[in-house]
């Protein structure tokens, strides 16, 4: 090659390549990701967790191991006796939302699933049996970091079985007395965008993204769940938060408090000392993201919405959401997966 054939072919050589590169990157960004999870996962190993229920405060054993395919993620009670029934992981069973999602099958409950099933939702875990020895899945560290850091570690393993995706034809939308609101468009990927306000100077208006790249074990799980500091005294006055303590928990302090009262607090978490940060927030720790508590209601979101039963085709814009809002909107969505299947199975 002459030296002017030469200075003529190598930049269009690596014009060539960097069009090779954009198209490879587009590739993986918006096809590649759904592609790997056309059939169900589940997990290597068996993995188990211990320590205490947030609302109950009973210690608990639970573990987490893979199931066959078309299993599902259940759930089963082993301090009830062989005789309880499994579980299933179903809005269908949803009996309470106040500050956490129950779930109760012919007197069988599970407390407090929402940040487990995040994390398996999260991670495309399709089938998998969860045993507790207790009511309430443990709080851990407030987040699904403990559950997502374990089960990334081994990987999954691909079954032979596709997928039923839930496909939108239409919007779904829901609102409540609250101010909550949340629709659900049609779309060929799944994604959520979360934005949450409570008139708070120290949280702010946080908006937080998932969508099909969206690296769940580094970006989501790690996220944990917060509470004002004035709800303290009345959740532990009536008991709602036995196993609270702040290990689980980011705690936002709107205004400055006198010491004493930190002090007095303190003594009751067992802790040494307690300062507010110039953040709005109690010393006892620090943010893992300047926008973890809407991470976190994200996190909710999805723990919520795997309860729809089936992985969803679809736009998710939630502003305020809640476990109440979550759930009802993951009703109307497990009704038309299944109307959806019955209608593919009769055109068969």
């Amino acid at each position: 090659m002459t030296k002017s054939n030469w200075n003529v072919g190598w930049p269009r050589f690596l014009a060539g390549l960097f069009l090779i590169c954009v198209i490879f990157c587009i590739f993986v960004k918006y096809y590649n990701h759904d592609y790997m999870y056309t059939n169900q996962h589940t997990l290597k190993g068996k993995y188990e967790f211990e320590g205490k229920g947030l609302h109950t405060g009973k210690k608990v054993h639970m573990m987490v191991e893979p199931a066959p395919k078309n299993f599902g993620i259940q759930f089963k009670r082993s301090d009830l006796g062989e005789s309880a029934p499994l579980v299933e992981a179903c809005v269908d069973y949803v009996s309470a939302t106040a500050r956490g999602t129950t779930l109760d099958k012919q007197g069988v409950t599970v407390l407090t699933l929402e940040h487990l099933m995040g994390a398996l939702y999260g991670m495309h875990i399709d089938n998998a049996l969860i045993t507790l020895d207790a009511p309430e899945v443990p709080i851990l560290d407030g987040s699904a970091k403990p559950y997502a850091d374990a089960f990334s570690k081994d990987g999954l393993v691909e079954q032979n079985a596709p997928r039923k995706y839930l496909v939108l034809d239409r919007k779904v939308v829901c609102r409540n007395e609250k101010g909550s609101e949340m629709v659900v468009l049609p779309d060929d990927h799944f994604s959520i965008d979360v934005m949450i306000d409570y008139n708070s100077k120290v949280v702010g208006c946080q908006y937080a993204r998932f969508e099909t790249d969206t690296d769940f074990v580094k970006e989501i799980a790690p996220c944990r769940t917060f509470v004002f500091l004035h709800e303290l005294e009345p959740l532990f006055k009536y008991n709602l938060i036995k196993g609270g303590d702040l290990d689980n928990a980011l705690v936002i302090v709107e205004n400055p408090v006198p010491q004493e009262e930190l002090d007095r607090l303190a003594g009751i978490f067992n802790v040494k000392r307690l300062e507010r940060v110039p953040e709005g927030y109690l010393s006892h720790t620090s943010l893992r993201f300047q926008n973890e508590c809407a991470r976190h209601k994200l996190l909710d979101v999805l723990g919520d919405f795997s309860l729809v039963g089936y992985p969803i085709k679809g736009k998710v814009i939630a502003y305020k959401s809640g476990h109440s809002i979550n759930t009802t909107i993951a009703r109307e969505l497990r009704t038309l997966a299944q109307k959806q299947f019955r209608r593919r199975w009769m055109e068969q």
